[in-house]
């Protein structure tokens, strides 16, 4: 509901100067770094002083209730100065730049209902304004600090291969022809070309891949990325401000500048609400008091006036309802962060999903066995490659082992262990020297009906979204494992379900590659996808599923999906295991990530729509009677501030009501 948090970001923290701030990516010298601090929420002014004026309020109605009235408002008005000096600030600075907002109208409303002895009610304002102004000054703190972070990902420093050795340089002073040496376990400082080695990078950051990709010499590497057990020779092909994740980070910052603007309906209608109040109120004071009246009623008529119309039961037939919908979506396990996404949420009309780990579980399960010579069956097949994937740590080789265990088979002994970065691994089992590899080892094995079979198979399984790995012993192909990222047991009843609610029909976007992505959206149930896209192709995906007006959600969880939430109408992140950018740019975090809660709560948020929609109404009806028989002359103070209170009690009450579990729905 506030404006400070906007204007202060606004003015101070404007998206060209982030990168210059804190990115080694950027060109920032070594020794004017310094490491980002994640601020607590004690760190900040708005959340400080919101606190303080709500433990004065709550001290002063416990005083109150003592009997202790003169000591209560005491309380109360040190929750006044508290929670209302900063809204007022802001509300002043707008006036002085010609606009009139809501911060200064609630703060006059509350110091008003005061002066008429209304203190308790002038109070409750104040601690819902400074409240939800603490609330979005967190929020936008939060975010710019996860977009900071994401540039750790980039190494500070990187090994340049010079004509006469070796040397340490800052990653920022890497050009575009430099060669970079990256050892294994490093992360690669620029994106680039391979020039020599081999190696599996785990590129997720990126791409959102859930497998660590084979790189070999003239494949393509980003900055950021994990480099595995092999050493690359790379040559820099972008300067750092042109990598991909300072990509990234620029798309973030653009697109929640963009939605920053973004308000309640009732902030929407501020501006001219709150000028034809105050318009009318000097009105009904000037003219009269022109005409020969008396000042003691013209005064409080004008007053009467300025209370009845004042927006109190305006702001509580909004806030309670989503606030109170907030509430009960975080006891089944979504966070919503603002009134402001709650409102959004349930606007929505087409939701679109990342894969990994999103409808998936990003983490590989073997999902067939093809043996491809009849001397050697399936078991035996999946024992050997376990075997001899048994003392890596590729995910690949965790998947096959795993499927041994859960089998129940024998594993047999394996020695003279030998990986491949890139390539695969071999050992000697059995008697046999057996290697896993990737289909291309295919190439180097004997013309036969195994091989074919072999080739067959991989064909078959990548076709199908599987990631094809052969099997060979004494160099002939023995069988084909194909391992699969695990659906989400959930998904295709949560994607059922919205189907039933939202306008149009479910959209897979991820960076992975087609087959795999196509396997996915047809087990769920989705027909459009639209796979192999970085980070700033989601972006523009997600612009052209919004350029007809339509509202999205995009739901994901990886760095890489940061951009896309940010730029759709309502971003969802998946909690457990999401990246912290992504959980900080979100509108939405799925804590226990049950994709089934995500229809839940859009129905919940469209249920809080039509509350506030019916609680609109009535305060509008009981304010427009007030109003009408206040201008009449006909209604005394008391009765003004009873009707006014009264509505504005009704209406919270009724907001209330969306706490009951009930309202609930998965």
């Amino acid at each position: 509901m506030s404006h400070t948090a906007t204007c202060e970001r606004d003015e101070h923290h404007p998206a060209a100067t982030l990168l210059e701030e804190r990115a080694p990516a950027q060109g920032v010298p070594a020794d004017r770094r310094r490491p980002a601090r994640r601020r607590s929420l004690a760190d900040q002014p708005e959340v400080r002083w919101a606190a303080l004026a709500l433990t004065l309020f709550l001290v002063g109605l416990v005083v109150r209730a003592g009997g202790a009235a003169w000591a209560a408002d005491v309380f109360f008005a040190a929750c006044y100065a508290a929670g209302g000096w900063g809204p007022g600030l802001a509300g002043l600075r707008a006036l002085r730049r010609h606009s009139l907002d809501v911060d200064l109208l609630m703060v006059v409303a509350a110091l008003v209902a005061a002066g008429i002895g209304q203190v308790l009610d002038g109070a409750l304002l104040i601690v819902i304004f400074s409240t939800s102004g603490a609330l979005e000054a967190a929020s936008t703190r939060r975010t710019r600090e996860a977009v900071t972070s994401l540039l750790t990902l980039t190494p500070e420093v990187a090994s340049r291969v010079n004509p006469d050795g070796e040397s340490v340089v800052d990653a920022a002073e890497l050009a575009v022809g430099d060669r970079v040496l990256v050892r294994p376990g490093e992360r690669i400082a620029a994106d680039g070309r391979v020039l020599s080695g081999s190696s599996d990078v785990d590129q997720a950051s990126i791409n959102g891949e859930p497998l660590p990709v084979a790189k070999l010499p003239g494949d393509e590497v980003f900055a950021g990325t994990l480099n595995g057990s092999g050493a690359l020779t790379v040559e820099v092909t972008r300067p750092a401000a042109e990598s991909v994740v300072a990509r990234i980070v620029a798309l973030v910052e653009q697109a929640s500048e963009t939605k920053a603007a973004t308000q309640l309906f009732i902030e929407r209608v501020e501006q001219r609400y709150s000028i034809a109040m105050v318009s009318v109120t000097v009105v009904l004071f000037a003219l009269p008091l022109a005409l020969g009246s008396a000042l003691q009623p013209t005064l409080l008529r004008a007053m009467t006036f300025m209370i009845v119309a004042s927006p109190c039961a305006v702001v509580l037939a909004t806030m309670p309802p989503y606030l109170a919908a907030i509430a009960n979506s975080g006891r089944h396990g979504v966070l919503v962060k603002s009134a402001v996404a709650m409102e959004k949420l349930g606007q929505i009309g087409r939701v679109a999903f990342d894969k990994t780990g999103t409808l998936t579980k990003g983490s590989p399960r073997l999902d067939a066995v093809r043996p491809v010579t009849p001397t050697v069956d399936t078991d035996t097949v999946l024992a050997w490659a376990a075997a001899a994937e048994g003392p890596s740590e590729h995910p690949l080789a965790r998947a096959v082992v795993d499927a041994v265990h859960e089998r129940g088979l024998p594993l047999p002994e394996a020695v003279d262990f030998n990986s491949e970065p890139g390539r695969g691994v071999q050992a000697t089992v059995a008697g046999r020297r057996v290697q896993v590899a990737r289909p291309d080892a295919l190439d180097q094995t004997p013309v036969g009906q195994a091989a074919a079979m072999a080739r067959i198979a991989v064909t078959e399984l990548e076709a199908a979204g599987r990631t094809a790995v052969v099997v060979l012993a004494d160099g002939r192909p023995v069988g084909v494992l194909g391992l699969a990222d695990q659906l989400r047991p959930d998904a295709p009843a949560a994607l059922g379900r919205l189907g039933q609610i939202t306008d149009a029909p479910a959209v897979l976007i991820t960076g992975d590659n087609q087959p795999a992505a196509a396997a996915v959206a047809t087990a769920v149930g989705i027909n459009d996808v639209r796979a192999g896209l970085l980070p700033e192709a989601k972006v523009a995906a997600i612009e052209q599923l919004q350029s007809g007006g339509g509202r999205l959600a995009v739901v994901g969880d990886g760095v890489n999906d940061a951009p896309a939430l940010a730029a759709a109408h309502v971003g969802v992140a998946m909690g457990r295991h999401g990246s912290d950018l992504a959980l900080e740019t979100a509108d939405v975090v799925m804590v226990q990530d049950q994709l089934a809660a995500l229809p839940a709560a859009i129905d919940l948020s469209r249920h809080a729509r039509r509350v506030v929609t019916a609680n609109l109404a009535f305060a509008a009806i009981v304010i427009a009677t007030l109003v009408f028989l206040d201008l009449a002359g006909h209604l005394p103070l008391p009765l003004g501030v009873a009707g006014h209170e009264g509505s504005t009690v009704v209406v919270g009450l009724n907001g209330l009501r969306l706490l009951r579990s009930r309202h609930w729905r998965p």
